[in-house]
């Protein structure tokens, strides 16, 4: 069963696979669409969902460090129940706190430039998200 990673931003959509077993996460892409237009977001989703046969959407949910929820929080709750009404597929709301952080430093240690590091953060964060998922399974 392959399962899609999300992490969703104002502008950019960090996107990962699972591999075939659900063991382990792989980055994609970092997809960019105009800022706060979900409908565009969707739409690469859809394609990914079609192209890997996705069968579950795990989407980063960021909760503040109290565990409130913000308006970040509150953007991936209607892009989840846009997921669910549009393609009929599960998503889960996974607690992401502290994996841009996590990305960062993996790509630190890598020896990435700073430059390098923005382009592929959100596709990090991604990764991090559905491998954080994969393992609590």
């Amino acid at each position: 069963m392959r399962i899609l990673g999300l992490d969703l931003g104002s502008k950019t959509l960090g996107i990962a696979i699972s591999d075939a077993l659900g063991l382990t996460a792989q980055g994609i892409e970092t997809f960019t669409f105009p800022e706060n237009q979900f409908k565009h977001a969707l739409n690469r989703v859809k394609e990914i969902v079609e192209e890997y046969k996705v069968e579950l959407i795990v989407l980063g949910y960021p909760k503040n460090m109290n565990g409130t929820i913000g308006e970040r929080g509150k953007a991936s709750e209607t892009f989840a129940h846009m997921l669910e009404n549009s393609l009929k597929i599960k998503v889960v709301l996974w607690d992401e706190r502290l994996s841009t952080l996590e990305a960062e430093k993996v790509l630190i240690n890598a020896d990435l430039s700073r430059q390098k590091r923005k382009k592929i953060i959100d596709k990090m964060a991604a990764v991090v998200i559905l491998q954080s998922y994969l393992n609590s399974l």
